[in-house]
């Protein structure tokens, strides 16, 4: 009877370890977007990452956020029976608008989250115009 029971058990994890697989395969990296008075603020949760891992570009009203990773074999002593951690290459694109100040975009990281500070322009203020009725 353990047998049987130890194969039910290993078939359910095997099924969702094929789950957790394909999720896998669609990653993206979690972002928070805070807005204050004077900027917007990206959070992007990325640990275990340095901060030379990142590619961040502008290409006109479009901001990228990238990293690339390139799987590496190590030579090490032993064989893994199980290794579910690995890092995944992402890149997130956000639209500008016309409030931010793109000279001054600046980013940093700390703690695993990566921060990109889009600065507001000062004085963009909404234009008020009357529209005829033709």
């Amino acid at each position: 009877m353990p047998n049987v029971l130890g194969g039910i058990f290993e078939d359910a994890m095997q099924h969702n370890w094929r789950a957790a697989q394909d999720r896998a395969t669609n990653f993206s990296v979690p972002v928070n977007i805070l807005e204050t008075e004077k900027n917007y603020e990206l959070h992007v949760v990325a640990p275990g990452l340095k901060k030379d891992d990142f590619k961040i570009s502008l290409d006109k009203n479009l901001l990228s956020i990238s990293f690339e990773h390139n799987e590496e074999q190590n030579a090490q002593e032993g064989k893994w029976i199980r290794s579910e951690y690995r890092t995944r290459s992402f890149k997130r694109t956000f639209t500008m608008n016309e409030k931010v100040d793109s000279a001054q975009i600046s980013a940093k990281y700390n703690d695993g989250v990566l921060v990109v500070n889009l600065p507001k322009k000062e004085n963009v203020a909404a234009t008020a115009q009357q529209i005829s009725v033709a």
